[in-house]
């Protein structure tokens, strides 16, 4: 199968997380729907368009979920450069960053994010000294679907505030457990002294 040297980088038909949780059925290995499908799997309904579908990894555990996701073509992505993953190579610990696209669709159907941390503990991928207990940062849902909890995917959000960011924000707030509620305060303190949402938080 020939590859394209540049593929569309907008060419999106991203997987519903249930089928990502379907190709990864049988993994042991630690995973985790984030960005604005975790919060949607936590609300328990699809609230707005996602244009993607982003779920972490551990980067030992890369070569598992290459295997589970066979039939998808591997593409690092980094500082706005994706580049085709041969397969026999691992990602480069500078990558974070793997797009799965489904070459006979011509499409990218998921984004495969690389995290610190270990199956127990959970770490912020911008600071790793900020962790907390795995269990506590992660949930499933009724029909098998692990997702970062809010708290955890608001903490990533603040740093862009894009309008769906905002949005996000807006709608989460009010369901926010209180011990979800001042974990991000503090954490956004020490990550974003000053940021708008530790206010009204």
């Amino acid at each position: 199968m020939s590859l394209p040297e540049e593929p569309d980088q907008e060419a999106w038909d991203a997987w519903h997380p249930t089928e990502l949780a379907r190709r990864l059925a049988g993994l042991s290995q630690s995973w985790c729907v984030v960005g604005g499908w975790a919060l949607d799997l936590w609300f328990g309904n699809q609230t707005r368009e996602h244009e993607d579908l982003e779920f972490t990894i551990l980067r030992p555990d890369f070569r598992r979920f290459r295997q589970a996701l066979r039939g998808m073509a591997l593409y690092t992505a980094d500082s706005g450069v994706v580049a085709h993953l041969p397969d026999h190579e691992k990602p480069a610990d500078s990558i974070w960053q793997v797009w799965c696209r489904d070459e006979v669709e011509q499409s990218w159907r998921a984004d495969m994010m690389i995290e610190p941390g270990t199956p127990e503990i959970w770490a912020y991928k911008r600071d790793p000294q900020l962790i907390r207990p795995r269990a506590e940062m992660v949930a499933t849902t009724a029909d098998g679907v692990p997702y970062l909890k809010p708290a955890g995917v608001l903490l990533f959000k603040a740093k862009h505030r894009r309008p769906k960011d905002e949005a996000d924000f807006e709608n989460a707030m009010p369901k926010l457990p209180a011990r979800e509620r001042s974990w991000l305060k503090k954490s956004l303190a020490a990550t974003h002294p000053g940021h708008d949402w530790i206010g009204m938080l």
